[in-house]
């Protein structure tokens, strides 16, 4: 890490819309910031591959319409103040830090207006798009805009290993009976090995989903519950962890890896169907059909499946589309589809549900503040309880950056009355006694293990018995793993696997004790 580093006014870990939005304002108002990322390439993130659009405000619509969509997608569970901000802030943030600031190319009609898009759930067309590949655009604007901000120091390659308190890392044992607090970050370099103290004055942490805890996931490999894990050994709340939404529709191939098929493809009039081709989302749900709720979706698709003993579905797009749009609305999903030997422009889309975004998380305030001072999160990581028990598509990134952009204001405004803790009184990284190297393939082996119980017992459909199985191996495998932990020096890998394993039980504690079936949350038994 860098000397100039190592001090900080704002340590960001995280580089996705809530990240990077957060970062931006923070420097613009002359705050040094810290992004630190574990990734190679500052892009990637799960922003980076959100494909259907973000919310905005459409010709029919209010902030009063979009209030009740949320709330009853979210199944009772919203939190009606957070979800009213959101309504009411989202499109100001939005014109003012992506359309005015980022230039970030959005579709437009004929006459040069946005063009508004409409997915399920949805009762009118509300939302901005590129493409198929929205997140993907609004990533590389933002990343754009990040390196060119001279008070940002980005730090690509380096995983946070665990959120510093001095209740737990202080020199001074009277610290213990202070109030919880966060003041840095240990972080992990790749390169050099090495792990090196970060101070600052706020943390933020906006590290994404966990979806890689999951056998099928449309998340990428970064999506493995890292700040969700470290804020839970910190002392942070957490909230609503059993309400793990699977999307509906990613691609199903032998030979592929899972890629998600928007949301959009349905708001554009696709129709789920069985081999023969037959629609069958209306006897599930009668009023919305294929643009039900995500969570309706998926279990009326794994219902089909079990039903007919069938591994996908397919949707239709071919027959209510033409050619020439299709490869215009949605050329990255046909470029890879095709690729793999499917023609969306004239054949049926396998598809199979996949887990794709965690509602829960660590619980915020409507500043992002957690219950640790000083601590704030963004994005996935976080519950403000706008989603409630399920999500409403195309929402999380319009989340993502009011909570980014509402986090870094709350820091603006207490930045002068908060000082650095005296880097004397906290010790460095200490792995003198670690001689082993870690080993690749128990890490990977460790990790499949997760993945698999996690799919089998705590995914889709969820019962007593299955929950009770993946409790009882999921907290023997963790033990097997804190005591590799302790014996061997670091990797990401390792720090990957760690984080996974407590964010799988934190999921699966909280669907154990949870009995009643709730948006995408469904208990069997």
């Amino acid at each position: 890490m860098n000397k100039a580093c190592r001090q900080t006014d704002v340590l960001v870990i995280g580089a996705g819309i809530a990240g990077g939005t957060a970062a931006l304002r923070l420097a613009e108002a002359g705050l040094r910031v810290t992004l630190v990322t574990r990734a190679a390439e500052l892009y990637e993130s799960n922003t980076y591959y959100a494909q259907g659009g973000i919310i905005h405000r459409g010709p029919e619509d209010s902030a009063d319409l979009l209030v009740s969509d949320i709330l009853k997608a979210g199944a009772g569970l919203s939190n009606p103040k957070a979800v009213r901000i959101l309504a009411e802030e989202g499109p100001r943030v939005l014109n003012e830090m992506l359309i005015k600031r980022l230039n970030v190319p959005f579709a437009r009609a004929a006459d040069g207006r946005l063009d508004y898009t409409r997915e399920g759930a949805h009762s009118t067309e509300r939302i901005l798009y590129v493409g198929d590949l929205t997140g993907r655009a609004i990533e590389e604007k933002l990343v754009e805009r990040l390196q060119q901000t001279p008070n940002i120091c980005i730090m690509s390659r380096h995983s946070a290993v665990d959120l510093l308190t001095p209740a737990h890392h202080s020199r001074d044992p009277l610290d213990v009976y202070e109030p919880l607090s966060c003041i840095g970050a240990y972080i992990f370099d790749q390169e050099t090995r090495r792990v090196e103290t970060c101070l600052a004055k706020f943390t933020l942490l906006a590290t994404g989903g966990l979806g890689q805890i999951f056998l099928h996931t449309t998340n990428p490999p970064g999506a493995r519950g890292d700040g969700l894990a470290m804020a839970y050994r910190a002392g942070a709340r957490i909230i609503n962890a059993e309400y793990v939404q699977f999307h509906p529709t990613a691609f199903y191939h032998r030979d592929a890896p899972v890629f998600l098929i928007s949301e959009a493809l349905r708001g554009e009039g696709a129709k789920l169907v069985d081999e023969r081709g037959r629609p069958f989302m209306e006897k599930y749900d009668p009023q919305w059909a294929d643009l039900a709720p995500r969570d309706v979706v998926a279990r009326s698709i794994h219902h089909e499946m079990l039903e007919r003993g069938t591994d996908h579905v397919y949707l239709d797009l071919y027959t209510h589309m033409p050619a020439d749009k299709i490869k215009e609305r949605f050329p990255s999903i046909y470029e890879k589809a095709l690729f793999y030997g499917v023609d969306i422009t004239k054949e049926l889309i396998p598809v199979v549900p996949a887990a794709h975004y965690f509602c829960g998380g660590v619980w915020v305030d409507e500043y992002g503040r957690t219950n640790i001072q000083n601590l704030y999160a963004a994005g996935e990581v976080s519950c403000t309880g706008v989603h409630g028990a399920n999500r409403l598509g195309s929402s999380s990134l319009l989340e993502g950056l009011v909570w980014g952009y509402r986090a870094a204001e709350d820091m603006v405004r207490r930045a002068p009355e908060v000082s650095l803790f005296p880097a004397a009184n906290v010790p460095p990284w200490d792995d003198s006694g670690l001689h082993e190297t870690s080993d690749p393939a128990l890490i990977s082996q460790d990790m499949s293990t997760i993945k698999n119980i996690m799919w089998n017992y705590v995914g889709l459909v969820r019962t007593t018995h299955r929950l009770e199985r993946a409790i009882g191996d999921l907290r023997n495998l963790s033990l097997e793993i804190d005591k590799f932990y302790r014996r061997v020096r670091l990797t990401d890998a390792l720090i990957g696997l760690r984080n996974s394993v407590q964010a799988a039980i934190i999921v699966t504690d909280a669907a154990w004790s949870n009995r009643q079936s709730r948006g995408c949350h469904y208990r069997a038994s």
